[in-house]
């Protein structure tokens, strides 16, 4: 048996050796590649002179590049193109290849829709160089589009994300934008809305009411607003005549400046019967707007301003002083350990005192009932460089508080005072080490 086995062995060996072998003389051939089908255009979008475009039954469409990225409508009319849709076409363009070739010769154009294309896009470039595309019928399968080169009788197959790029309408191509700047790149607002004027500049790290007082600011509902106004659009399918004239009669809700280092653009904002129309130095005529525009830009002042008494957010302050008649509390923290008068105190304790200082948000900020403060605050934070101190006077429903370094009076609710005055009522010192055996 075990002879019988060898012999079955060797026989295998064999004839493994005999196919590697022969697998060395006829070696496998590799895979044949697919001829890739030649670009039917290519386009360099930094060459770009000038766009043409020709939708079926409309007047064509002239664009020319205007800056380094920003494109400008110069036919029918004058208009600021938009930048995302001209570069989405010229993606398309970029080094376009057909999904295939239906037709080298072809002779029937009209059985493809391509005798009367339905768009044609022209691009000029540098050198006197050019490019053109017609698109026809969508094909059978619905998965793609006929196209050809004008002036050529090859007809070929484009995918549908093609004639996305392309088929676009004046009014696809404009730059809707009532005010076209980066939010980045605004340095001041100025807002007069309910007889009421506000300015707001930047400042490093965040924004500074300027108008009508110096009050301490919002960062987060300035940025909100500036967003607002940056990507603001209006409507481009409503008549312009009957927008113009809702504009004359409407009421005014609110006027924006918005001033960049290049200059100042300017908008107002009235609501006629049910809708809003916005007139922009920056764009011809008068619009239909978003109804939400007008009522974020009709806010007073206090939508702007920093609701919290104290600004150490979600880190430890430094130091608390905390001063209340005969209650005096002295609190600085040295790494994660609070002490008072050199002893420590319970860090559950005071991470409560914390919570409570952070929770003094202004329900609403008032003019008046403020004349003699009861309790005073000094909070140290951001490794000493900060220092605020706040004066706080209880009244029905609530306390009224006022900071040393800026004008206006906050207003809080009795819970967050009740949760002040339980966190210093439940101030101690730690417990005392326990002693090892």
């Amino acid at each position: 048996m075990k002879f019988r086995g060898l012999i079955a062995a060797v026989v295998v060996l064999a004839g493994l050796g005999g196919w590697l072998w022969w697998s060395q003389k006829h070696p496998a051939k590799p895979a044949e590649e697919t001829p890739t089908t030649p670009a039917v255009v290519k386009v360099d979008a930094h060459a770009v002179t000038g766009i043409t475009l020709t939708d079926k039954g409309a007047t064509p469409v002239n664009i020319v590049p205007k800056g380094s990225d920003s494109w400008q409508i110069t036919s029918p009319n004058q208009y600021r193109a938009d930048t995302d849709a001209v570069n989405a076409m010229l993606k398309a363009l970029s080094d376009l290849h057909p999904a295939s070739v239906v037709e080298e010769h072809a002779t029937n154009l009209a059985a493809y829709g391509l005798n009367e294309p339905a768009v044609t896009v022209k691009v000029d470039e540098k050198n006197n160089q050019s490019a053109s595309l017609s698109l026809g019928d969508k094909t059978p399968t619905g998965g793609g589009y006929y196209a050809m080169v004008p002036g050529s009788s090859r007809v070929y197959t484009v995918d549908t994300s093609v004639e996305s790029a392309l088929s676009k309408s004046l009014n696809d191509l404009r730059d809707r934008h009532l005010l076209p700047v980066q939010a980045s790149a605004v340095n001041s607002v100025e807002l007069t809305a309910k007889g009421q004027k506000i300015s707001i500049a930047r400042k490093p790290g965040g924004w500074q009411i300027q108008t009508p007082e110096a009050f301490r600011t919002d960062n987060y509902a300035v940025d909100d607003l500036v967003q607002q106004l940056t990507s603001a659009t209006f409507d481009a399918a409503n008549n312009p005549a009957d927008a113009a004239a809702a504009f004359s009669r409407g009421t005014p809700v609110a006027a924006v400046k918005v001033t960049t280092a290049s200059g100042s653009d300017t908008l107002e904002i009235r609501k006629s019967k049910n809708d809003d129309f916005a007139q922009s130095s920056a764009t011809q005529g008068v619009w239909k707007v978003e109804s939400s525009l007008a009522d974020s830009l009709g806010r007073g002042v206090d939508a702007y301003r920093n609701k919290q008494l104290f600004d150490f957010g979600f880190t430890d302050p430094n130091r608390i002083v905390y001063h209340a008649g005969a209650t005096n509390v002295a609190l600085e923290r040295k790494d994660n350990d609070w002490y008072s008068d050199g002893k420590k105190w319970d860090g559950a304790t005071v991470s409560s005192l914390i919570d409570a200082l952070r929770g003094l948000s202004a329900s609403k900020f008032v003019d008046s009932g403020y004349t003699k403060p009861e309790i005073d605050v000094t909070v140290v934070s951001n490794d000493g460089k900060e220092t605020a101190t706040a004066h706080l006077q209880k009244t029905a429903g609530g306390a009224i508080a006022k900071r040393d370094d800026s004008p206006g009076l906050y207003f809080f609710d009795s819970a967050a005072m009740d949760n002040l005055d339980k966190a210093i009522a439940g101030l101690k010192p730690a417990a005392p080490a326990t002693k090892k055996k």
